[in-house]
């Protein structure tokens, strides 16, 4: 974390000063186009602040004076590369190639800038699309973006500093607050409430009273932002380090009862015994221990992990459904698990995330307490081989999912419970070594099921199949001569 002496607006201001000076000769010979041309040009948005955090970028965003067609014109000549996917909006992105580097290389680091002319833009109340007006000076494009922080520039070519809505110090403050009426600055974007909350887990900023207690009194305005938009920002969030801050503010102003209600549902009251822990506070700790578990980018759960980030918070998703007072004093939330993957999948398929990563969540959360219904005693190899089956590739997943699960302040337990999982690892490493466990088949394919039995095409082909299967869960490799016999035997018995 930085300290006070480094987080003061002069301290911000060197900090950018070196950071700008990395990247400027691309973004200020930029300048120079677009002046020579008659146009206004500057660096705007997350460049200009991460710079002032000390993080430079080779993706620049830019703000210009010029007319789309005119911006395009110029980023022909100025780039290796330009598309215009985004001209609707104003925007002209482009490439220039690392120095010494054709298309299609790897070496060095590309140059990456998107331009966006001036612009206005604000909701039709009825509508999911924001409608763009086009500006004409930087002041008032700035005043249309989302959080002061964000709202500063730097005049190319000749690195004037801008700042109207004095965003450094509100970045020296670690605060987050719009530029006009947070009420207005909503209710043009809504959108920009969930970015609040993705700034405060990126950043770690907190977010000024004003602007939050708008986010409170505006949450519901956020239904009119499409699925695709909202979900990208949940993906965002949940990727930062640290996605806690931000799924606590979600939470906390009544955003996330829109768009992942699921998640404040788990803030069960907790009865006068206290027979139960607190379940939202308990999945924002495995989220956190999950993380923890990730590996670097060669490993087996590179970070950051969508699926297991996904899963590890909403892992008890199904606990209030299911949740029930027994007569000894307890609670009991039988089949939580089932329940929960039916309402993972559902939620994800809402918000329009890609299939895998709805089926690989959903299949997490189903499979997260698989390890504690074989209890204490020993792992058989059958209990290894399908535990390993049904996790299938998601296995080096579920095992971070499970240890994180383990939230007891009872240090014995704790333990007990690694020490029972490490066990299970071992005896999965175990039997790898003599056999291949992670893609169990039976001994027989299909052709020679039909071939032994002289049958065609059918569904016996695919009992018998599962027979040899469940067969070689149990006892493991069998051979082609013992399975053989006993699929004779079971077809015998199944024609009788």
């Amino acid at each position: 974390m930085p300290t006070p002496e480094s987080s003061t607006p002069a301290a911000l201001l060197r900090r950018a000063l070196t950071t700008l000076t990395e990247m400027a000769p691309a973004a200020v010979e930029l300048g120079e186009v677009f002046r020579d041309a008659g146009h206004e040009l500057a660096l705007v948005g997350g460049p200009v602040r991460d710079a002032f955090l000390g993080r430079p970028s080779s993706d620049l965003d830019f703000a210009t004076s010029a007319t789309p067609d005119e911006t395009q014109a110029l980023l022909a000549r100025w780039g290796d590369a330009h598309w215009d996917i985004g001209k609707e909006f104003g925007t002209i992105g482009a490439r220039r190639f690392a120095k010494g580097r054709r298309a299609g290389g790897v070496d060095g680091q590309d140059v990456v800038v998107e331009v966006t002319t001036y612009r206005t833009d604000e909701y039709d109340p009825a509508s999911r699309k924001p409608v763009v007006a086009f500006g004409d000076t930087l002041d008032g494009d700035l005043s249309r973006r989302d959080f002061t922080v964000n709202a500063m520039a730097v005049r190319l070519p000749d690195l004037t500093f801008v700042d109207p809505f004095d965003g450094l110090t509100d970045l020296a403050r670690g605060v987050l607050r719009t530029p006009i009426a947070p009420e207005r600055s909503f209710d043009d974007d809504p959108l920009r409430m969930l970015r609040a909350a993705r700034f405060a887990a990126q950043l770690g900023f907190g977010i000024e009273p004003a602007t939050r207690a708008a986010i409170v009194e505006m949450a519901g305005r956020i239904d009119i932002v499409s699925a695709e938009r909202v979900q990208a920002e949940i993906t965002k969030l949940l990727l930062a380090p640290r996605p806690r801050p931000g799924l606590e503010v979600l939470v906390d102003t009544g955003l996330a009862d829109q768009v992942l209600p699921e998640l404040p549902a788990l803030r069960l009251e907790i009865d006068e015994h206290h027979r139960h822990k607190d379940v939202y506070q308990h999945s924002l700790i495995v989220l956190e221990q999950a993380i923890a578990q990730e590996t670097g980018p060669d490993g087996p759960v590179p970070a950051p992990d969508l699926v297991l980030r996904l899963a590890s918070l909403l892992h008890d998703v199904g606990k209030p459904a299911t949740r029930r007072f027994e007569d000894g004093g307890g609670v009991s939330f039988h089949h939580h698990e089932v329940v929960g993957a039916k309402l993972v999948a559902k939620r994800l398929r809402a918000l329009k995330f890609e299939k895998q990563v709805v089926k690989d969540v959903a299949r997490l959360v189903e499979l997260h307490l698989r390890f504690h219904g074989y209890g204490d005693g020993a792992w058989t190899d059958s209990a290894v081989r399908r535990y390993v089956t049904d996790a299938g590739p998601l296995l080096e997943r579920l095992h971070r999912l499970t240890r994180a699960d383990s939230t007891t302040r009872n240090k014995r337990r704790a333990q007990r419970l690694a020490d029972a999982y490490t066990a299970l690892e071992e005896r999965i490493d175990h039997l790898r070594e003599q056999e291949e466990i992670d893609a169990i088949r039976p001994d027989l394919d299909g052709t020679q099921i039909m071939a032994i039995l002289d049958i065609g095409p059918s569904r016996d082909v695919g009992a018998a199949y599962k027979h040899l299967l469940a067969l070689r869960m149990e006892h493991g490799p069998l051979g082609t001569e013992r399975a053989t016999a006993e699929l004779r035997t079971w077809w015998e018995s199944r024609q009788s």
